[in-house]
């Protein structure tokens, strides 16, 4: 026997029925069985495809078909005894860290809701190897979701279960049949039933490990097994795939990993040296040689009072012999040349493309890259791939359009051409699709960041000034930078602040204009640099409210720049005295008239007399007289 045995199995082709001693036999040979006979006796599980399953009968693969190798066999350690299984050192008892991680977590989230079924995990990782050689060898992300979907062939009714289209294509792909998906390969309908939220992102995606295997343990505990009993094992594998062979492989993996495993690196694990997926129709399950022999169809024997056959041929009367006229074979139909396997594409999946962005206006520095690959799980060349970009960005491929084609060259990869940032910040998709038949799509969320400044400063620092109710009369200029080169395009707010440790808008002071309702507007958020990096605010206007302000401007990216402003009256203008002028003498300034005995001056002189253009006088200095005559 060789070290590596390698079996292409066909699920839904052998009987529910198991026999202990048919798995013992297993453990020691690892050598393919012959299919057991139906029967309600013993360890058969007649119920087995009802054990949890959908009304349809079908177990949770739909007894899809697998590839799968047996566990490796080494050096007996004595004459008689069983082949020893491998110990933690040997590559095949590595599991990728991720899907161990999910096994394990599967087990103790059972264990918790419900312990009597004493779920292991290495039963889970043993059918996680047969369904997808641990979702091909650990190929899943951060979330434990695969980077390419996992699927079965269509359940079709040719050399498989017949299973019509459950879920409208939504799991897999497929509007016309179901097929299994995942990395545990559940069909839609029992996924629909089973399907769990184990990694908590309010998703339950039969492709995530995480979710997958919890969900597979579930169904394996369902009515109420003890997977510590050797039956209830048996007719919880059974209810997975109805196949005496899928039990033997399943129990020699089980018993594999029991022994012990290691964890290696996600991605790194062993695959089938047969792809996980096949193309068409499995061959019969019983490959290596039948101790029976093959039944044939028996002849029907000839009736009584029947007419026999003819021994030779007709002799007519005349005693010559004629040969019978042979008929004319029907010419067969030349059947349609069907391409093979290795021609044929049959999946496509992500070739390493890391995350997707950008800033506004530049190129991404990622360049989007598939990989196809044919019915056999080999690389494919010659397929054309569809990349289309999705969203309002403005992104666009190097060229201008917004899809391209890309066929795939000899190692079956096909690199799209660079990405150009438009100028709106978002997000966006981009989808490949190939394949005309049976189209397969990935998707790429991508990002485009806004235009960003690490710094921003005045191009003239004058002092900035007015008087309360005028306008400033210095506008204010400023320029901004990203990593010393000017920065084109980069949005900055500006807004009136308060003098606090956490500044607020301010609601006094300086603002840049009044609204319809006539408020003032002290914040602006619609201001962009130019192609050189500068920026001119407009016009700021002092309230009657004198003292110093703030004015903050905030660059995308967290530029600040913090701008004194003044409002205070302007200083009264000083005025020279007036020059002194020399005084009148005494005798020249105008007097009152006086009596002549104030005066001594006789009754009668001249010098008594009014000045000239003064009229009244006389009176004026009569009344004084009486007066005083009358005091007399």
């Amino acid at each position: 026997m060789t070290a590596h045995i390698r079996r292409r199995l066909r699920k839904g082709a052998t009987t529910t029925a198991v026999a202990a001693a048919a798995v013992a036999a297993l453990a020691a040979s690892q050598a393919p069985a012959s299919p057991l006979t139906e029967t309600s006796a013993g360890g058969g599980d007649q119920q087995a495809a009802g054990d949890g399953t959908g009304s349809d009968g079908s177990a949770a693969t739909g007894n899809s078909p697998y590839y799968t190798d047996l566990p490796p066999l080494v050096t007996p350690d004595k004459p008689g005894s069983s082949s020893n299984l491998p110990m933690t050192g040997g590559a095949e008892a590595g599991i990728p860290a991720s899907i161990l991680a999910a096994y394990k977590q599967a087990e103790q989230t059972v264990a918790g809701t419900d312990p009597a079924c004493r779920l292991p995990w290495q039963l889970l990782a043993a059918i996680g190897k047969v369904e997808s050689g641990q979702a091909r060898g650990g190929r899943v992300d951060a979330n434990g979701t695969t980077l390419s979907p996992i699927l079965g062939p269509a359940l079709n009714g040719q050399g498989f279960a017949l299973i019509k289209d459950t879920d409208g294509g939504a799991y897999d792909q497929d509007a016309v049949h179901d097929r299994a998906v995942g990395p545990m390969q559940f069909i839609p309908s029992t996924w629909a039933a089973w399907g769990q939220d184990a990694n908590a992102d309010g998703r339950k995606d039969p492709n995530n490990i995480h979710d997958a295997a919890l969900a597979a343990g579930r169904y394996l505990c369902a009515n109420d097994r003890d997977l510590a009993v050797a039956a209830d094992l048996d007719r919880a594998v059974l209810s997975y795939n109805r196949s005496t062979e899928y039990l033997r492989t399943v129990r020699s993996w089980l018993s594999f990993y029991q022994r012990g495993t290691h964890e290696v690196p996600d991605g790194t694990g062993v695959l089938p040296t047969a792809p996980s997926i096949p193309s068409g129709p499995s061959p019969s399950p019983n490959p290596g040689p039948s101790t029976e022999p093959t039944p044939r169809p028996k002849p029907s024997p000839a009736k009584p009072g029947g007419t026999k056959p003819s021994p030779g041929p007709t002799e007519p009367g005349d005693g010559s012999t004629t040969p019978p006229t042979k008929p004319t074979p029907p010419t067969k139909p030349t059947p349609p040349t069907k391409p093979k396997p290795s021609e044929t594409f049959g999946s496509l999946e992500n070739a390493g493309t890391g995350p997707l962005r950008a800033t506004a206006g530049e190129t991404f520095d990622e360049r989007i890259a598939v990989r196809a690959r044919n019915a056999l799980g080999s690389p494919l060349a010659g397929v054309p791939v569809t990349f289309t970009v999705t969203g309002d960005t403005g992104t666009r491929f190097a060229g201008g359009g917004k899809t391209v084609t890309v066929t795939t060259g000899a190692g079956g990869t096909a690199t799209a051409p660079e990405l150009r940032a438009g100028e709106r910040a978002g997000e966006f998709t981009v989808t490949a699709v190939a394949g005309a038949v049976r189209p397969r799509t990935l998707t790429y969320a991508a990002t485009v960041t806004a235009r960003r400044a690490d710094a921003i400063v005045r191009t003239d620092p004058q002092a900035l000034v007015a008087a309360p109710g005028t306008r400033f009369a210095d506008a204010v200029t400023v320029r901004a930078t990203y990593e010393d080169a000017a920065a084109a395009g980069v949005a900055v707010t500006a807004t009136m602040v308060t003098d606090d440790p956490k500044p607020a808008e301010n609601q006094k002071g300086p603002y840049f204009k009044k609204d319809a309702a006539g408020q003032p507007v002290r914040t602006l958020t619609d201001l962009t640099t130019d192609d050189d990096g500068l920026l001119r605010l407009p016009a700021i206007f002092a309230d009657d409210t004198e003292g110093t302000y703030k004015l903050l401007l905030t660059t995308m990216g967290g530029a600040t720049l913090l701008i004194e402003l003044t409002v205070q009256a302007p200083a009264p203008e000083e005025t020279e005295p007036p020059e002194e002028t020399e005084r009148p003498e005494e005798t020249e300034s105008p007097q009152k008239p006086q009596s002549p005995e104030a005066t001594g001056t006789p009754e009668g002189n001249e010098s008594s007399a009014p000045a000239p253009g003064k009229t009244g006088a006389p009176e004026a200095t009569a009344a004084p007289k009486e007066t005083g005559a009358s005091a007399a």
